[in-house]
């Protein structure tokens, strides 16, 4: 019974990544070796948030409906999670996660804090990348100037902090410890699948990115929380993708 109850939910665990960041891995992988054959990575650009349409309002359909569509494998998680609910009485999967708003305030300067702690680094880490030539250039935002470019900007960055943060850390570490793995193998196994699935812009970026995931994994063993990951990952790329767009023109960005 319990090798069959594992055998379900290690399909489980394909189903959600198949749908989701394990799919956006395996395609940034394919991008990664793409852009290396057609010549160095320093050559090479990533732009994130691309329009989708010369049309202002098919553009704005085009990008509302990827943002919509792009959370319905977070509802899927929280569904698998519900099926497994051993009573009436045990926490909702947004409980278990710690996915809810049963401590806004703290949750928020926690992510404040988080934000601040890996959004300074990075940055030197990108330069850094640049200079040794093993990250691409990033353009944060590809979109044209409209009335809703900010806003849609906004709601990107919510939804990858969502989708990351639920699944990759929240999802996979309690899966993991399901297997029976050890806590440091659970949470570097979602570090380098945080890494692989940025593989598309550079080398820099993936070792960044992982261990960003080696720090989230970390604290949500600690806190078993998502929400102040969310919080600290939206406000790292709300900072970038609005930042690029209002101001990176004026600065010669873009």
């Amino acid at each position: 019974m319990l090798l069959a109850s594992t055998r379900r939910l290690r399909a489980e665990v394909l189903i959600v990544l198949g749908l989701s960041l394990g799919q956006s891995a395996v395609y940034s992988v394919v991008q990664l070796l793409d852009k290396m054959t057609q010549g160095p990575l320093a050559h090479a650009t990533s732009t994130l948030n691309r329009s989708q349409s010369t049309r202002e309002y098919f553009d704005l359909t085009y990008q509302l409906l990827d943002i919509a569509f792009a959370l319905v494998p977070v509802v899927l998680v929280f569904y698998f999670l519900s099926l497994h609910r051993q009573t009436a009485e045990s926490p909702s999967g947004f409980t278990r996660l710690g996915f809810n708003f049963a401590r806004p305030g703290r949750d928020a300067l926690q992510g404040l804090g988080l934000a601040a702690l890996i959004g300074i680094p990075s940055l030197g880490l990108y330069a850094a990348g640049r200079a040794l030539g093993i990250t691409t250039a990033i353009i944060p935002s590809g979109l044209d100037s409209y009335w809703w470019t900010v806003p849609v900007l906004v709601l990107s960055a919510v939804r990858h902090a969502i989708v990351e943060e639920v699944i990759v850390v929240g999802y996979l570490l309690d899966r993991f410890g399901k297997f029976g793995w050890s806590t440091p193998l659970a949470i570097a196994l979602s570090a380098l699948l945080r890494g692989s699935y940025h593989l598309y812009q550079g080398f820099g970026p993936f070792i960044g990115n992982a261990v960003m995931g080696l720090v989230f994994g970390w604290i949500y063993t600690k806190t078993k929380r998502v929400m102040p990951l969310v919080v600290a990952h939206a406000l790292l790329d709300i900072v970038a993708f609005v930042g690029f767009s209002v101001f990176g023109k004026a600065i010669g960005l873009g």
